[in-house]
């Protein structure tokens, strides 16, 4: 059976724990602060043939960009989040992403899953959890 196509934008509606998930980041006070108050959108484009994807988080504050091909491991640049690197990998649980990031902090990872026009994200650090929503563009 095939794989959903992430392909779309999509913007923020939902945030949930977003400060205790940056803390455990070890992100200092006034940028966890800046940051929470952002509402970025996600421009995503999955070719589910190859499992090459792009997920671009862009904000009014700092952009974010990850290219990969799901199953394959790669060393991710998180500078631009908290100054760090790791061994990332993305792989299916279902219809669900499922992303392991291995590097300083443990449990590090995220899982993306699509349901109806919403795109589902939940980070996890060190055994906290943190939730955004986005709202499919049209």
């Amino acid at each position: 059976m095939s794989k959903p196509d992430y392909t779309g934008t999509f913007h923020m509606v939902e945030q949930e724990n977003m400060d205790s998930y940056l803390a455990a980041l070890d992100i200092n006070f006034a940028l966890r602060k800046i940051v929470c108050l952002l509402r970025p959108s996600k421009e995503i484009v999955h070719d589910p043939v190859t499992g090459a994807m792009r997920i671009r988080t862009l904000t009014t504050f700092k952009n974010f960009n990850m290219d990969f091909t799901i199953g394959k491991e790669f060393t991710e640049d998180l500078g631009p989040v908290d100054g760090r690197s790791c061994q990332t990998t993305v792989n299916w649980d279902g219809d669900n992403l499922i992303c392991e990031q291995r590097g300083e902090k443990e449990g590090r990872g995220w899982t993306h899953w699509l349901q109806g026009d919403k795109l589902h994200l939940e980070m996890r650090v060190q055994g906290v959890v943190a939730k955004q929503v986005f709202k499919k563009a049209v």
